[in-house]
């Protein structure tokens, strides 16, 4: 198989370099911070236990994983024979900009250059390059080797061919492509976790139910089914006549609700000390790594039950 090129060694990079490994393939891993590459490849082996025995190494050994990812000194070493290119720079649009003019100057020609952006339009670092038609938004969930949803967007210019290969090359490598027809802020994971958040502290905000029973509603009610089926088939599934019979059931309950919440509330304001105030009462500040490693085990034993209830049940 083809070599990968991650340009970008944190958090991100490191997480994807997992994800294009396990899948077979070559990853070449650069940085400007000559530290930053070996120090990836160093959390990676502090991970690939705990991945092996979650079963999600995709049946290669930890040893196999490892030595598919090689960090190097210099962009162009990374960018040599690539198919693909993951850029994870900085959420900068002039870095991103100049990162991008020189993937664009150095890589193959049909080499797809791929941002791991969560905010800035693939437009906005493409235009005017001489191969902006093969730049895409490839945005990832965190961390992209246990959430396999990626976002891809195209900009205005952006090859249809260069779409559908990008598609199928996140399907091979065991990812689940979230295909637009367009650029839109936010793309579509932000928006949605967007409405949410906006509700989650307008409810804080205006007394009506506190931060941990937010999240408790969430991780005990809504996302147990949001964690194999989405919202369009949860309604489909929620009144006997499917989605149409959902919505004349309730469409005018969620119009009166959707009336009440076109306010704001300022997140930065009084709502954010109750938020920090309670969300360090459960997980002190020097705790926080701790319980991302936590999150991290948890999301393994997750996407191995998903893995085997797909088996089992289909999907």
């Amino acid at each position: 198989m083809s070599a990968v090129a991650i340009v970008g060694a944190g958090l991100i990079g490191r997480a994807f370099a997992i994800t294009f490994a396990r899948a077979g393939r070559t990853v070449r891993l650069w940085d400007p911070d000559p530290a930053a590459a070996p120090g990836a490849a160093g959390f990676i082996a502090t991970v690939a236990d705990d991945l092996a025995a979650n079963d999600l190494l995709g049946g290669r050994t930890v040893a196999e994983v490892l030595a598919a990812i090689h960090p190097v000194t210099t962009i162009e070493a990374a960018l040599d024979g690539a198919e693909w290119v993951q850029e994870c720079g900085p959420e900068r649009i002039e870095p991103k900009r100049e990162t991008f003019a020189a993937l664009d100057r150095i890589a193959a020609p049909d080499t797809i250059l791929a941002s791991s952006t969560s905010g800035l339009l693939p437009s906005a670092f493409s235009e005017g390059l001489p191969g902006r038609a093969r730049c895409i938004v490839a945005h990832p969930i965190n961390p992209p080797y246990l959430v396999p949803a990626v976002e891809l967007v195209p900009a205005p210019w952006t090859d249809p061919d260069v779409m559908r290969r990008a598609e199928a090359f996140l399907r091979e490598v065991g990812q689940v492509p979230l295909v637009m027809t367009r650029e839109i802020d936010g793309f579509i994971m932000n928006r949605l976790q967007g409405a949410l958040l906006e509700e989650a502290f307008r409810l804080v905000a205006e007394g009506y139910a506190g931060p941990e029973d937010i999240d408790r509603g969430i991780a005990d009610g809504l996302a147990l089914r949001w964690s194999f089926i989405g919202p369009f088939e949860t309604i489909d599934l929620n009144a006997p006549g499917g989605v149409a019979d959902y919505v004349a059931r309730y469409n005018d309950l969620y119009a009166g609700i959707f009336a009440q919440s076109q306010r704001r509330a300022d997140w930065t304001g009084a709502v954010l000390d109750t938020v920090t105030a309670q969300r360090r009462t459960v997980t002190p500040q020097d705790g926080l790594a701790e319980r991302q490693i936590w999150r991290d085990r948890r999301l393994m034993a997750l996407r191995a039950h998903k893995k085997l209830a797909d088996d089992t049940f289909g999907r």
